[in-house]
């Protein structure tokens, strides 16, 4: 028993002694200390207390359009195709009417600006008559509606603005007669559902 005692304590003694000397050699690799890792980020006071905020970007999830017939497939189809068609001609109405109303907001009198529209008018025709013209009556109506939605404003409320009120009743005339509404507005939540979630599916490139 006595034996066996001591047998243990010499292993014992010698485990140590080996672990020692392992851990004493040069080129023993220590864990080193995790490099410090610092972020800078805003701090917002809520209720006395500071808290850290942190801004991440918009992650949008999407499921296509739920259809539960044929009918409401093909329908689904045709929005998606109407609206890739126009939806970068509304684009570009956005971007050229905050460019054209800055330029008016510089010109000194009613008849500069005058000159300017006529002006505007020729540039608008010369880049995009003959694309629209190809436009069908559906994908018209669909960029009516894209308009207000990008503009903030309606068509008419654009030739309004830019030609005069005679001029936006003239037009919407117009429009009426060929089953269209310079007055539209964009209704995302309602009737335009399906044309909002095509734009949702272009914007996040799924489209």
């Amino acid at each position: 028993m006595i034996a066996n005692d001591k047998t243990k304590l010499k292993l014992t003694a010698c485990f140590c002694l080996g672990f020692l000397c392992l851990f004493s050699q040069d080129d023993v690799l220590v864990p080193s200390e995790k490099p410090k890792v610092v972020y800078k980020v805003w701090a917002e006071i809520y209720h006395g207390d500071t808290i850290a905020s942190i801004w991440m970007p918009e992650i949008l999830i999407l499921a296509d359009y739920s259809y539960k017939t044929k009918k409401q497939y093909e329908a689904w189809s045709r929005t998606k195709y109407n609206v890739k068609k126009v939806y970068p001609y509304a684009i570009i109405a956005a971007a050229k009417l905050k460019e054209y109303d800055l330029i008016l907001s510089k010109l000194p009198t009613e008849r500069a600006k005058k000159a300017y529209v006529k002006i505007i008018e020729k540039e608008l025709k010369a880049d995009f008559e003959s694309d629209l013209k190809n436009l069908s009556m559906t994908q018209g109506k669909i960029l009516l509606k894209l308009i207000e939605r990008e503009t903030g404003s309606t068509s008419f409320d654009i030739v309004k603005h830019m030609r005069g009120s005679f001029q936006a009743f003239m037009w919407q005339s117009v429009a009426r007669i060929f089953g269209s509404n310079m007055k539209t507005e964009y209704d995302p939540e309602g009737e335009d559902i399906m044309i909002e979630r095509a734009i949702q599916l272009i914007e996040s490139g799924k489209f």
